[in-house]
């Protein structure tokens, strides 16, 4: 898209900005103060160290001033080396978010190669990431494949 920029976020306020809409937009509910407080936890600590990077796609508004219309995020991690992953380095793309209006224009996959060239670039081995039924295809336009074997612990209460 002609002026689109993919921009790193450094700004905690940026990044909880993003998330707020984020987590109303696809969980339907606006976060709470405690979870916007932990997930500001968990910038400060991630964003800092370089474990957790974020980007945001940029269009010049009618003035030229950059208008934020999407984002997304990279979580750095290492698990144990294996055949099908030898150096251990893993990359976890979330937060992948467009703003309604400028959706099925080319933004997503923008912002979604600019984190998987990052992941390529740190030599990550394996890079996944979850998605809903409706993005499924998306992804898969970009390369990405199901993973069958993917199970979540969820003790009961």
């Amino acid at each position: 898209m002609k002026g689109l920029k993919i921009e790193r976020i450094r700004s905690l306020e940026q990044l909880l900005r993003w998330r707020a809409e984020v987590i109303k937009d696809v969980f339907g509910a606006p976060a709470s103060t405690e979870l916007l407080k932990a997930n500001a936890r968990y910038y400060d600590f991630h964003n800092a160290d370089g474990t957790h990077v974020a980007f945001e796609a940029q269009l010049p508004d009618k003035d030229g001033n950059p208008e934020a219309i999407g984002c997304g995020g990279v979580c750095f991690y290492e698990e144990l080396p294996s055949p099908d992953n030898a150096n251990g380095r893993c990359a976890y793309i979330m937060n992948l978010y467009v703003r309604e209006a400028w959706r099925n224009e080319g933004v997503g996959g923008d912002i979604l190669k600019a984190l998987v060239d990052l992941a390529r670039f740190r030599g990550c081995g394996r890079i996944m990431l979850e998605t809903t039924p409706m993005a499924r295809k998306f992804y898969k336009n970009y390369g990405f494949i199901d993973a069958g074997d993917y199970l979540v612990y969820k003790p009961e209460k």
